[in-house]
């Protein structure tokens, strides 16, 4: 973290469709000059002054003008920055020179990506540099993978407080689901594949369920790439299309956090199938679904919703049951308040987390579960 810097928080492509219901967000709910210290920043003074007007924030919201393709506007922005907040994806486009130059000046930076080739590069790349300066880096701060990785967290704190340890076993099971993903999620998944045409060892990254754990490769992990029964959920479960990225966040935060599930952790994620209910979250996985910058309605957002179970099952057979359920659409209205708080978590309540590129989870832990249901609309609820 920047201590001396003037912002708490900068928010980093607030033109952009996700940007903007990031400041419409911090505008709601923090106001401007009061307990937290914000400001827009995006290409355009006058996009950014329109965007300002249009989602109600005060005239005297701070404003700043930086580019992705210069660097020296992006070192003057996050010099002026505890943290930054970046919606300009795909992060392994557009995302290389703020990230490097956050490492470099010892200002948190916190994204959305879910882009695990990106991830793994950036980690060879800035970890050393970031534990140096003290910035802690923060992947995949929204949908993917906040709610799976800190609902693994909160299961296994579960398992530890009703079975007396940890389990090696955790079951991600998405129960339902209202709204797509965003289009610039669409975005970094064609990036991806077309970095992996490009570069075909780039597949093994993504094939890897230890791809973001250096130095250390688990267990072989469950088969969630069929349809199968599942009797813990009492229905057919099948594949779904987020688990190539969330479990490798989900293995990552144990890594980071020095295995306290165990060194033969096993996690799968599967989706709860409801015959005959395509969403457009699934539509998705079809190449539908917005472009990037475009989104739903505001109605949409609010009448969107994600209900995701998690089972821990104990060596014994013992098992615990939690779940994580967020009260906006997981692409847009859920991911803009968890991105949000999640960088005034990190900013306010975690001063002692050493630099280095972190997983939410793992950098926050509860303090994070604790906000993200205060201020984001998430719940964490213990079932059984």
């Amino acid at each position: 973290m920047n201590p001396a810097a003037e912002f708490d928080v900068v928010v980093y492509g607030a033109t952009g469709y996700t940007g903007r219901l990031v400041a419409e967000h911090l505008a709601q709910r923090y106001g401007v000059g009061g307990e937290v210290k914000w400001a827009m920043a995006g290409r355009s003074q006058a996009k950014l002054e329109e965007v300002r007007d249009e989602i109600g924030a005060p005239k005297d919201t701070p404003l700043i003008v930086a580019d992705a393709d210069d660097p020296s506007s992006l070192e003057a922005m996050v010099r002026r920055a505890k943290a930054v907040i970046t919606t300009v994806g795909p992060y392994q486009l557009y995302g290389d020179k703020l990230i490097a130059a956050c490492a470099a000046a010892g200002t948190d930076y916190l994204d959305l990506t879910g882009e695990p080739n990106w991830m793994a590069r950036t980690i060879v790349a800035h970890h050393e540099t970031a534990q140096k300066t003290g910035a802690r880096l923060c992947h995949s701060c929204g949908f993917d993978s906040i709610p799976f990785e800190l609902g693994v967290l909160f299961c296994e704190e579960t398992a530890r407080a009703k079975l007396g340890g940890p389990v090696p076993r955790v079951k991600g099971r998405v129960r339902s689901i209202k709204g797509g993903l965003s289009g610039g999620t669409a975005a970094s998944g064609a990036a991806t594949m077309a970095a992996i045409q490009k570069d075909p060892s780039q597949l093994a990254v993504m094939m890897n369920d230890f791809a973001l754990t250096p130095g250390f490769q688990g267990p072989p992990q469950p088969p969630a790439n069929q349809v199968q029964h599942d009797e813990d959920v009492g229905a057919d479960v099948g594949p779904f299309m987020m688990a190539v990225i969330n479990a490798k966040n989900v293995h990552r935060s144990n890594f980071l956090m020095g295995h306290p599930y165990g060194e033969d952790f096993q996690y799968d994620e599967m989706s709860i199938l409801v015959p005959g209910a395509p969403t457009e979250f699934t539509a998705m996985g079809q190449g539908g679904g917005p472009k990037p910058g475009e989104g739903p309605t505001k109605e949409e957002r609010e009448t969107g919703f994600f209900d995701v179970v998690f089972v821990g099952i104990a060596a014994d057979g013992r098992k615990v049951r939690v779940s994580v359920k967020g009260d906006r659409d997981p692409g847009y209205g859920s991911t803009s308040k968890m991105i949000a708080e999640s960088a005034l978590c990190l900013v306010k309540a975690c001063p002692d987390t050493p630099g280095g590129v972190w997983t939410p989870g793992a950098a926050m832990r509860t303090k994070l579960i604790d906000r993200l249901q205060r201020n984001a609309g998430l719940t964490f609820a213990v079932e059984g």
